[in-house]
């Protein structure tokens, strides 16, 4: 049984979900994911974790409506039951106690799944500084949680309505310009085009990011290989041997080509379930 055990929302399109499922909660480790399918003939839609309580036996999905599925499960509400909710899924992001700062980086809808892997690595005595973005400070999410994760957190949106103006990688490069000795490692998630351009400012200083991908994904085992992404210039799946994957070996132009494979069918299917539900 996975129910909705509250619901959330955020914004127009942004939703938070708590959803009853102990034994995903007792299992989950920061940087893993779920799928699930809201109902029956419903599609398989991949989450990463964005908190859990291994003993109140919940785990908290955040997502956006950007189609058929995400528009499905937006309308459900508290009580109801998902047809299907698996996990934990992947690999958990790989924490330790470094000996310098840690750089956590949250843009857009990224920001949830960046939240366990900031709080794991705070509880283990880490100075973590967060720097989440959005395009405006009404997109902008989980300001409270992240500023209780991190030892530092900077704010910034696209058009300057909150904290710094400009984009994350923007104030990325700002804080490694005087920063990057004392700087260890650098998690950055978020839309493809986000994490390459943090790549890129992290390549300047000559440090290590991660990043967490989300590509096109079926089953969740590496069976249907619809989540290979080009890392190193070997294929990987990212459900098996990610979702985190040293963003200096993405191929991140492979990545965001793939990711709009697809678009005219996710426009045809969005019309048609609007059109059945009498939401057109």
């Amino acid at each position: 049984m996975a129910r909705i055990l509250k619901k959330e929302q955020w914004s127009d399109t942004i939703f938070s979900m708590l959803i009853e499922a102990k034994d995903v909660a007792k299992a989950s480790k920061a940087g893993q994911f779920i799928i699930l399918i809201p109902k029956e003939h419903g599609e398989r839609v991949p989450l990463t974790i964005a908190d859990s309580s291994k003993d109140e036996g919940w785990v908290q999905i955040v997502f956006q409506v950007v189609g058929k599925s995400t528009l499905e499960l937006s309308r459900m509400n508290e009580g109801d039951e998902l047809y299907s909710f698996v996990g934990p899924l992947g690999m958990p992001s790989e924490v330790e106690k470094f000996s310098g700062k840690v750089i956590m980086i949250g843009g857009g809808i990224g920001i949830a799944p960046i939240h366990p892997i900031a709080k794991t690595l705070k509880d283990l005595g880490n100075h973590v500084v967060s720097i989440i973005g959005a395009r405006t400070a009404d997109l902008l999410i989980m300001e409270d949680k992240m500023k209780e994760a991190s030892t530092e957190l900077i704010v910034a949106t696209d058009d300057g309505s909150k904290g710094k103006k400009g984009f994350v990688n923007m104030v990325l490069e700002e804080l490694l310009a005087t920063e990057a000795d004392n700087v260890d490692r650098i998690w950055a998630i978020g839309p493809p085009i986000m994490m390459k351009a943090c790549t890129e400012s992290a390549k300047k200083f000559n440090k290590p990011i991660i990043v967490s991908l989300n590509p096109i994904m079926v089953d969740g085992t590496g069976m249907c290989g619809a989540c290979r992404v080009t890392v190193g210039g070997k294929t990987k799946f990212a459900c098996v041997d990610g979702p985190e994957f040293d963003g200096a070996l993405v191929d991140f132009d492979e990545l965001m080509a793939r990711q709009r494979q697809y678009k005219e069918q996710e426009q045809k299917a969005l019309e048609l379930y609007k059109a059945k539900e009498g939401l057109a």
